[in-house]
């Protein structure tokens, strides 16, 4: 199992809706995440700096590299684009972290 995280930015005053809009998240990306391999998938805000931490566990042989390419990710990154940091594909801006300790 691989550990992932990253950053990615909030627009000012879209805290509450970025929050209903995960909690009412789609079935079909649910799925989409669950086939690619990506497991306990989980979001933190930092309400000073907005911005949002994520950190998911991938599996071995996962597939997450291809969720770009999937009509359903695309679909939600458009969904997002207006509350969000964005690249010109609709895509958040995203900075990888890496990993300097991990305990069990």
């Amino acid at each position: 199992m691989l550990r992932n995280a990253f950053i990615m930015k909030l627009k000012k005053g879209f805290e509450e809706e970025y929050k209903r809009r995960h909690d009412e998240i789609w079935p079909e990306l649910s799925e989409e995440l669950t086939k690619a391999g990506v497991s306990d998938y989980s979001i933190y805000l930092d309400e000073k700096t907005l911005s949002l931490f994520a950190f998911q566990k991938l599996t071995d042989n996962n597939t997450a590299d291809l969720l770009p390419e999937t009509a359903i990710v695309k679909k939600w990154w458009k969904y997002m684009s207006d509350i969000m940091d964005t690249n010109p594909d609709n895509s958040p801006v995203c900075v990888p972290l890496k990993e300097v300790f991990h305990m069990d």
